[in-house]
């Protein structure tokens, strides 16, 4: 068994087991680390990790950049659509969802009613440090990428904030950091169950 698969069992096995009491999906611009963190709590809390680009993905045998260039924006937000409806009633876990897919109110409405929404709030600096090397987002194959960034973050901000948590991301703050405060969020707002033992 590697080493780094027996570290983290261990570390399981030495932590209070935790349930949620419904899915969390993290929401928020491309960049604000949902993968990245949502991968980290699912292992501090010990749930499954849910990616619903992924699961486009896997499900259409295509990128998202491919989806996007073949069968059009349009297309794709009705697939995402229908995708986190079916992740929502699995069994509960971190569901880190796209960045455009808290924009859809009927999106807003599936994830309020079976699940929460945590909006992981970064601000355009940061953002920018994590996408602009990256080829692989289709929004910003534009002229001016951090121009076209900045653009979608004022215009999605509202849809944002109507998330039921709300954790802000600071420049220099590590994935555990941020994690941890993502849990403190959770423990805040009742949406983590503890044993007792």
């Amino acid at each position: 068994m590697p080493a780094i698969v027996r570290a983290q069992d261990e570390w399981r096995a030495g932590q209070a087991r935790v349930g949620l009491k419904k899915t969390v999906a993290l929401v928020g611009m491309m960049g604000a680390g949902k993968s990245a963190i949502g991968k980290a709590l699912a292992l501090r809390l010990n749930v499954p990790f849910l990616d619903s680009d992924m699961e486009i993905e896997k499900a259409a045998d295509r990128s998202i950049a491919e989806i996007f260039q073949r069968d059009g924006e349009a297309f794709f937000r009705a697939k995402e659509s229908q995708v986190i409806e079916r992740l929502l009633l699995n069994e509960r876990c971190i569901l880190s969802t796209g960045g455009g897919a808290f924009l859809t109110p009927e999106n807003r409405r599936m994830i309020a009613s079976n699940g929460i929404a945590v909006w992981l709030k970064a601000d355009t600096a940061i953002l920018w440090s994590r996408v602009k090397h990256k080829g692989t987002r289709p929004l910003l194959q534009t002229e001016n990428p951090y121009q076209t960034l900045v653009d979608l973050a004022q215009a999605r901000e509202p849809a944002y904030a109507e998330a039921g948590l709300i954790v802000e991301a600071e420049m220099d703050m590590s994935i555990d950091e941020m994690t941890s405060k993502v849990i403190r969020a959770l423990r805040a707002h009742g949406g983590i169950l503890e044993d007792d033992q």
